[in-house]
């Protein structure tokens, strides 16, 4: 495979994570997929990270996305023990 191809599928990957993101926090959901509004929003969180309360901001979110990472791991991790339990009985 040449380097192009590598480095395509890469950004490739990368976009598609960050879709995901964008879904998993329910966002297209509670904007019915409405691009423009997801698009807004977006420019919103561009333009508090480059304001004059980035630091504040970026601690906020990096919790709020910490914490939700970290219920989401328990989540998965009760939901495999509880599956293999059953599988037991």
């Amino acid at each position: 495979m040449r380097a192009w191809q590598v480095e395509r599928r890469k950004r490739t990957r990368h976009l598609i994570e960050l879709g995901g993101l964008v879904v998993k926090a329910g966002i297209v959901g509670l904007t019915r997929d409405d691009r423009v509004m997801i698009y807004g929003a977006l420019i919103w969180i561009a333009e508090k990270l480059n304001g004059d309360r980035r630091e504040t901001a970026s601690a906020l979110w990096a919790a709020k996305g910490k914490e939700a990472f970290s219920v989401e791991r328990a989540t998965h991790v009760l939901s495999l023990s509880q599956q293999t339990a059953q599988h037991r009985e």
